[in-house]
């Protein structure tokens, strides 16, 4: 009976132990944001999605103020993103990522718990005759079994919770990663969606382009045919018919990039009734005011990564930290032993062992000076790699707010352009049938009206993938 309870003892003081324990890691700052209290004040008049500034805490809470299913408006345009979160490659290796460094995690989890085994042996050996009793050679039997602890060290100085503290770090950065992965995901789907909405517009214009083209140039033919028109009209009509016809093709070809691009990032072909016919598929929130306070930041996964990644680097000075102090290790067991395996569970076979090991680091040719060096080097390291993930991410907000501002604008200038070249080409359409002009004025004004309707396109589409990368670069929603 005193035996159990010396087992139960060696086990349970050494686990109280470590439970009240202490670490040797430094107490954790965060960093002050290396840029500008708020964005250029002139981005808020366009009225984007804003980003509830975090309280300034340990840890910023995930973002969930725009949900990407908000955000993208077209069913269709979000039934394709279900479909690539659910089939796309790239996210199912972050999300594998996420689930091989929690394994990892569990496996230094596992080293501050003691491991406890059942072993049984068997030994069996000859004494010879020169040593043996009497002059004479004998074989002895050895038959063991026993419930023990294997040699496990008591973490007094926090170097096995250090090292857990980091590993767990290393598990909410890959998680963020993953989060990440999710909003890159989410945005280039929306964008390769609305890119080949666009071409899908442009193929349209072109077509219909053509259609006009080959309109007039019969016109201009039967007219010259009857001796009315000249030559030199029916070839400029001519090179404009031919001129449609390389654009008809052109885009036939970036719609069908533009379709691959999308099966691509869905990890399986799209459905052609979840393919865009026009180019609205982006809701435009209001509520951004001038000003926005720059902390926004600290939701966005790729900091919140680097931020977790500084946190374990943190961590680890800690276990560099109590390499200097002694490790001690405890191996202890409780079983029986026999000579004969009938005999190994009778009265009077009992046996225990008892090894505690302290093992203290005397001379180690400046080793363990080095390694925290490279820690403390490791954890500056990281400081500069979170600084800079923030000045690139400041970068960002304030480019696409900046641009948000001017392509309102920009479309405007484009739509009354349209309109005023539509009205050039009615009218140059009608000085030439008036037989007030040639057919050149009417072949610039063609040009210059499908040249705009374009450009009306392009702006179209850059307004609604800046609304897609003001999404993405705020920290998106998932």
């Amino acid at each position: 009976m005193n035996r159990k309870l010396f087992l139960r003892a060696s086990l349970l003081l050494p686990a109280a132990l470590l439970l009240g324990g202490c670490t040797m890691i430094p107490k954790y700052e965060r960093p002050p944001l290396p840029v500008a209290d708020s964005f250029h004040a002139e981005a808020g008049a366009a009225g984007v999605v804003p980003a509830a500034a975090p309280a300034a805490a340990e840890a910023p809470p995930a973002a969930k103020d725009v949900p990407w299913q908000e955000f993208f408006t077209d069913a269709r345009l979000r039934s394709v993103i279900d479909l690539a979160l659910a089939n796309n490659r790239d996210l199912r290796v972050a999300t594998l990522n996420i689930e091989r460094v929690a394994a990892l995690y569990r496996i230094q989890r596992s080293e501050l718990f003691p491991t406890i085994g059942v072993q049984a042996t068997g030994d069996k050996y000859r004494i010879p005759e020169s040593i043996g009793k009497d002059g004479k050679a004998s074989t002895v039997s050895v038959y063991t079994v026993g419930l023990g602890l294997a040699s496990w060290e008591l973490d007094f100085f926090g170097r096995i919770r250090s090292l857990n503290a980091r590993s767990f770090e290393q598990y909410l950065a890959t998680e963020e990663a993953r989060r990440g992965a999710q909003t890159s995901l989410v945005a280039a789907v929306a964008g390769t969606w609305l890119r080949l909405a666009a071409d899908e517009e442009n193929l349209r214009l072109s077509r219909e382009t053509l259609a006009a083209q080959q309109s007039s140039y019969g016109l201009i033919r039967s007219s010259r045919d009857a001796g009315i028109g000249s030559d030199v009209d029916l070839r400029q009509a001519q090179s404009q018919v031919e001129a449609a016809r390389a654009n008809v093709a052109a885009f036939t070809g970036a719609v069908g990039v533009s379709r691959n691009a999308l099966d691509l990032l869905a990890g399986t072909p799209v459905p052609a009734d979840l393919l865009p016919d026009r180019l609205v598929a982006v809701t435009d929130p209001k509520g951004l005011s001038a000003g926005l306070p720059s902390d926004v930041l600290l939701r966005r996964p790729d900091i919140l990564a680097a931020e977790h990644l500084l946190r374990g680097a943190n961590a680890n000075i800690g276990a560099a930290r109590a390499a200097f102090f002694p490790r001690i290790s405890l191996t202890d067991g409780i079983g029986t032993s026999s000579p004969d395996l009938d005999g190994l569970f009778k009265a009077g076979t009992s046996v225990w062992s008892f090894a505690p090991q302290i093992l203290s680091p005397l001379f180690a040719s400046g080793s363990l000076i080095a390694n925290l060096k490279v820690s403390e080097v490791d954890r500056q390291i990281a400081v500069a790699t979170y600084e800079k993930a923030i000045q690139t991410a400041f970068a960002e907000v304030n480019d696409a707010l900046t641009l948000r501002t001017t392509l309102v604008a920009q479309k405007e200038a484009q739509e009354a352009l349209v309109e005023a070249l539509d009205a050039t080409l009615f009218l140059s359409d009608a000085r030439y049938k008036a037989g007030l002009d040639g057919y050149l004025g009417v072949l610039v004004a063609q040009q210059a009206l499908f040249n705009a309707q374009r450009g009306a396109v392009g702006v179209r589409l850059a307004e609604q993938a800046n609304l897609v990368e003001l999404y993405k670069v705020l920290g998106g929603g998932v």
